[in-house]
């Protein structure tokens, strides 16, 4: 998935680290002649490439960011509760992510763009990834709530 680059960091070893929208982070080493990314040693450089895309696998992974944090959950809903609004493709705003938790029985969660497909269960939550299109379709009766994180 490509993100726009946000902004720039060093990391402990002095190695450049890109800022991702998404709240992620990727290293934008140059280590020539395996990696050339001349571009990153000057400030010039790493200016030119604010609001570029950037690969983010961790996206691709669905994995939230580490430092993010829960600031705000739904009610529990069920199949009968569950609102329009989340059965019909929708998304959350820029760096924001959500975790849809379901505490009994089973729900679809659907990300078309990406052709993804889950079913989650309590034991299987659904990670949602800022500004990607995503619905849910109950299977069954079914509890569960969302829960949104952004960064801290």
């Amino acid at each position: 998935m490509q993100r726009s680059i946000v902004g720039f960091v060093q990391d402990d070893s002095n190695d450049w680290v890109a800022l991702l929208d998404c709240g992620h982070r990727q290293h934008v080493r140059h280590k020539p002649p395996f990696t050339n990314r001349a571009w990153v040693e000057t400030a010039d450089g790493r200016a030119e490439r604010l609001g570029k895309e950037w690969p983010c696998p961790l996206c691709d992974r669905f994995e939230l960011p580490s430092d993010f944090v829960p600031y705000k959950r739904t009610p529990e809903f069920t199949e009968v509760t569950v609102p329009r609004g989340l059965t019909h493709e929708h998304s959350t705003k820029p760096g924001v992510w959500a975790m849809i938790r379901v505490l009994e029985g089973t729900l679809r969660y659907r990300v078309p763009s990406l052709q993804k497909e889950f079913d989650l269960t309590p034991a299987a939550p659904g990670i949602v990834i800022p500004e990607v299109l995503h619905h849910v379709a109950p299977l069954g009766a079914v509890r569960f709530f969302v829960e949104f994180y952004r960064a801290r």
